[in-house]
Protein backbone atom coordinates (compact mmCIF):
# COMPACT_ATOMS: atom_id res chain seq x y z
CA UNK A 1 0.00 0.00 0.00
CA UNK A 2 1.40 3.47 -0.81
CA UNK A 3 1.75 6.66 1.46
CA UNK A 4 -1.86 7.95 0.24
CA UNK A 5 -3.77 4.61 0.71
CA UNK A 6 -3.63 3.42 -2.62
CA UNK A 7 -3.51 -0.01 -2.75
CA UNK A 8 -0.27 -1.64 -4.98
CA UNK A 9 -0.50 -5.19 -4.64
CA UNK A 10 -3.06 -7.64 -3.49
CA UNK A 11 -5.57 -4.90 -2.23
CA UNK A 12 -8.96 -5.63 -1.80
CA UNK A 13 -9.41 -8.96 -2.06
CA UNK A 14 -7.70 -9.60 -5.55
CA UNK A 15 -4.28 -11.32 -5.98
CA UNK A 16 -1.71 -9.33 -7.96
CA UNK A 17 0.02 -12.03 -10.96
CA UNK A 18 3.75 -11.59 -10.66
CA UNK A 19 6.00 -8.89 -12.25
CA UNK A 20 7.02 -4.95 -12.55
CA UNK A 21 5.28 -2.61 -10.92
CA UNK A 22 5.41 1.00 -10.77
CA UNK A 23 5.11 2.47 -6.98
CA UNK A 24 6.97 5.00 -4.97
CA UNK A 25 8.93 6.48 -7.65
CA UNK A 26 10.84 3.11 -8.37
CA UNK A 27 9.89 -0.23 -10.35
CA UNK A 28 8.84 -3.06 -7.68
CA UNK A 29 9.73 -6.50 -8.62
CA UNK A 30 6.90 -8.99 -7.26
CA UNK A 31 7.93 -12.62 -7.44
CA UNK A 32 5.46 -15.27 -5.47
CA UNK A 33 7.07 -18.90 -4.81
CA UNK A 34 5.07 -22.71 -4.78
CA UNK A 35 5.69 -22.47 -1.06
CA UNK A 36 3.76 -19.27 -0.87
CA UNK A 37 6.93 -17.13 -0.36
CA UNK A 38 6.56 -13.87 -1.19
CA UNK A 39 9.30 -11.11 -2.04
CA UNK A 40 9.88 -7.44 -3.66
CA UNK A 41 12.92 -6.19 -5.31
CA UNK A 42 13.53 -2.66 -6.28
CA UNK A 43 16.21 -0.84 -7.33
CA UNK A 44 15.18 2.40 -5.56
CA UNK A 45 15.14 5.06 -4.91
CA UNK A 46 12.09 4.95 -3.28
CA UNK A 47 10.25 8.37 -2.94
CA UNK A 48 7.20 7.98 -0.52
CA UNK A 49 6.77 4.65 2.52
CA UNK A 50 5.07 1.19 1.35
CA UNK A 51 3.29 -0.48 4.15
CA UNK A 52 2.43 -4.35 4.42
CA UNK A 53 -0.62 -5.10 5.54
CA UNK A 54 -1.71 -8.77 6.71
CA UNK A 55 -5.24 -10.54 7.00
CA UNK A 56 -3.57 -13.45 8.91
CA UNK A 57 -1.05 -13.74 11.41
CA UNK A 58 2.28 -12.53 10.69
CA UNK A 59 4.65 -15.26 9.55
CA UNK A 60 7.54 -13.06 9.43
CA UNK A 61 9.25 -10.55 7.10
CA UNK A 62 12.98 -10.15 6.29
CA UNK A 63 13.97 -7.34 4.09
CA UNK A 64 17.50 -5.63 2.80
CA UNK A 65 18.25 -2.25 1.61
CA UNK A 66 21.27 0.19 0.50
CA UNK A 67 22.29 3.42 1.27
CA UNK A 68 23.81 5.98 -1.62
CA UNK A 69 27.83 5.28 -1.07
CA UNK A 70 29.36 7.59 1.73
CA UNK A 71 25.55 8.32 2.95
CA UNK A 72 25.96 8.07 7.18
CA UNK A 73 23.89 4.68 8.57
CA UNK A 74 22.73 7.07 11.87
CA UNK A 75 22.72 5.46 15.35
CA UNK A 76 24.37 1.71 13.53
CA UNK A 77 27.89 3.11 13.79
CA UNK A 78 29.74 0.77 11.37
CA UNK A 79 27.16 -2.10 11.08
CA UNK A 80 25.59 -2.93 7.72
CA UNK A 81 21.56 -3.99 6.77
CA UNK A 82 22.58 -6.69 5.05
CA UNK A 83 21.23 -9.51 7.02
CA UNK A 84 23.30 -9.80 10.66
CA UNK A 85 26.50 -8.52 10.60
CA UNK A 86 28.58 -10.46 13.30
CA UNK A 87 27.77 -9.06 16.77
CA UNK A 88 31.31 -7.10 18.39
CA UNK A 89 32.37 -7.27 21.94
CA UNK A 90 32.05 -4.33 24.24
CA UNK A 91 34.91 -2.97 26.58
CA UNK A 92 38.87 -2.91 26.11
CA UNK A 93 39.85 -5.15 23.19
CA UNK A 94 41.51 -8.26 24.02
CA UNK A 95 45.12 -8.51 24.66
CA UNK A 96 46.89 -9.69 20.82
CA UNK A 97 47.40 -12.99 20.28
CA UNK A 98 50.39 -14.62 19.24
CA UNK A 99 51.05 -15.38 15.52
CA UNK A 100 49.25 -18.88 14.23
CA UNK A 101 51.11 -21.44 12.16
CA UNK A 102 50.79 -21.12 8.17
CA UNK A 103 47.52 -22.98 6.93
CA UNK A 104 47.79 -25.35 4.58
CA UNK A 105 46.98 -24.27 0.59
CA UNK A 106 43.68 -24.93 -0.01
CA UNK A 107 42.61 -27.50 -1.59
CA UNK A 108 39.38 -27.12 -3.43
CA UNK A 109 36.52 -29.78 -3.45
CA UNK A 110 37.28 -32.26 -7.08
CA UNK A 111 35.19 -34.81 -8.53
CA UNK A 112 31.76 -35.98 -9.35
CA UNK A 113 30.89 -37.33 -5.79
CA UNK A 114 32.12 -34.31 -4.41
CA UNK A 115 30.04 -32.27 -6.45
CA UNK A 116 26.52 -34.41 -5.43
CA UNK A 117 27.57 -34.44 -1.95
CA UNK A 118 28.25 -30.89 -1.25
CA UNK A 119 25.18 -30.13 -3.45
CA UNK A 120 22.34 -32.23 -1.61
CA UNK A 121 23.47 -31.17 1.53
CA UNK A 122 23.67 -27.85 1.29
CA UNK A 123 20.53 -24.99 1.62
CA UNK A 124 21.65 -22.88 -0.89
CA UNK A 125 23.68 -23.60 -4.18
CA UNK A 126 24.63 -20.21 -6.80
CA UNK A 127 26.33 -18.42 -9.20
CA UNK A 128 27.34 -14.97 -7.38
CA UNK A 129 29.63 -12.61 -8.03
CA UNK A 130 31.99 -11.03 -4.89
CA UNK A 131 31.77 -7.71 -4.70
CA UNK A 132 33.40 -6.87 -1.43
CA UNK A 133 35.58 -8.68 1.36
CA UNK A 134 36.06 -7.89 5.07
CA UNK A 135 37.75 -9.64 7.99
CA UNK A 136 35.34 -9.86 11.04
CA UNK A 137 36.80 -11.28 14.34
CA UNK A 138 37.73 -14.41 13.45
CA UNK A 139 35.62 -14.42 10.21
CA UNK A 140 35.76 -13.56 6.91
CA UNK A 141 32.94 -12.18 5.54
CA UNK A 142 31.87 -11.47 1.63
CA UNK A 143 29.20 -9.71 -0.09
CA UNK A 144 27.98 -11.58 -2.96
CA UNK A 145 25.92 -10.08 -5.67
CA UNK A 146 23.31 -13.36 -6.73
CA UNK A 147 23.40 -14.14 -10.05
CA UNK A 148 21.59 -17.29 -10.64
CA UNK A 149 20.14 -20.03 -8.26
CA UNK A 150 20.55 -23.65 -8.52
CA UNK A 151 18.93 -24.63 -5.37
CA UNK A 152 17.59 -22.10 -2.42
CA UNK A 153 16.21 -23.80 0.98
CA UNK A 154 15.28 -20.06 1.65
CA UNK A 155 14.66 -17.12 -0.18
CA UNK A 156 17.57 -15.63 -1.72
CA UNK A 157 17.85 -11.96 -2.66
CA UNK A 158 20.12 -10.13 -5.20
CA UNK A 159 22.69 -9.15 -2.85
CA UNK A 160 23.56 -11.77 0.40
CA UNK A 161 26.31 -11.55 2.61
CA UNK A 162 28.55 -15.02 2.58
CA UNK A 163 30.28 -15.69 5.72
CA UNK A 164 32.85 -18.14 5.78
CA UNK A 165 34.44 -19.90 9.39
CA UNK A 166 38.25 -18.60 9.48
CA UNK A 167 40.56 -15.61 8.08
CA UNK A 168 42.96 -18.02 6.31
CA UNK A 169 41.69 -16.77 2.76
CA UNK A 170 40.28 -20.49 1.73
CA UNK A 171 38.06 -20.91 0.25
CA UNK A 172 39.83 -18.07 -2.01
CA UNK A 173 37.29 -15.91 -3.00
CA UNK A 174 38.36 -12.71 -5.41
CA UNK A 175 36.41 -9.38 -5.17
CA UNK A 176 35.76 -8.87 -8.97
CA UNK A 177 35.34 -13.17 -10.12
CA UNK A 178 32.85 -15.20 -10.67
CA UNK A 179 31.77 -18.46 -8.39
CA UNK A 180 29.95 -21.27 -8.24
CA UNK A 181 29.09 -21.71 -4.28
CA UNK A 182 27.53 -24.24 -2.41
CA UNK A 183 26.54 -22.85 1.67
CA UNK A 184 24.46 -23.67 4.70
CA UNK A 185 22.30 -22.06 6.88
CA UNK A 186 23.42 -21.27 9.99
CA UNK A 187 21.30 -20.13 12.82
CA UNK A 188 23.22 -20.19 16.08
CA UNK A 189 21.30 -21.14 19.24
CA UNK A 190 20.07 -17.83 20.71
CA UNK A 191 18.83 -16.83 16.97
CA UNK A 192 20.35 -14.20 17.23
CA UNK A 193 22.17 -15.30 13.90
CA UNK A 194 20.33 -16.03 10.91
CA UNK A 195 23.11 -16.20 8.03
CA UNK A 196 24.62 -18.06 5.18
CA UNK A 197 27.62 -20.18 5.80
CA UNK A 198 30.26 -21.20 3.28
CA UNK A 199 32.33 -24.33 5.76
CA UNK A 200 35.45 -25.33 5.83
CA UNK A 201 36.23 -27.46 3.19
CA UNK A 202 32.99 -26.29 1.65
CA UNK A 203 32.65 -25.77 -2.40
CA UNK A 204 33.75 -22.47 -3.94
CA UNK A 205 34.81 -22.59 -7.49
CA UNK A 206 35.15 -20.28 -10.63
CA UNK A 207 31.96 -20.15 -12.40
CA UNK A 208 32.37 -21.34 -16.20
CA UNK A 209 29.10 -22.45 -18.09
CA UNK A 210 31.10 -25.90 -17.75
CA UNK A 211 30.80 -25.49 -13.93
CA UNK A 212 27.22 -25.10 -14.42
CA UNK A 213 26.29 -27.67 -16.45
CA UNK A 214 27.37 -29.98 -13.70
CA UNK A 215 25.85 -28.63 -10.92
CA UNK A 216 22.56 -28.91 -12.89
CA UNK A 217 23.24 -32.51 -13.39
CA UNK A 218 24.30 -33.20 -9.79
CA UNK A 219 20.87 -31.81 -8.51
CA UNK A 220 19.39 -35.13 -10.35
CA UNK A 221 20.84 -37.13 -7.51
CA UNK A 222 19.30 -35.74 -4.59
CA UNK A 223 16.01 -35.55 -3.69
CA UNK A 224 14.44 -32.08 -4.39
CA UNK A 225 14.95 -29.73 -0.80
CA UNK A 226 11.34 -29.50 1.63
CA UNK A 227 9.77 -26.47 1.84
CA UNK A 228 11.17 -24.85 5.79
Amino acid sequence: MASDGRYILNGDWAIAWPGPYEAAGTLLTYSRAPDGTESLEAPGPTHEDLHALLQEPNPGIEYQFWLPRGHPQLGRGDTSPLRQPQPRGAGSPPPPEPPEPPEPPCRPPKGRSQRIRHFCQSDFVFHGRILARRVVGQETRYEVEVTARYRQRFPLVAREYLWVPSTCGCPELLEGREYLLMARRHVNHEHTLNRILLQDGGYARPWTPREARLVREAARHCPHPRPP
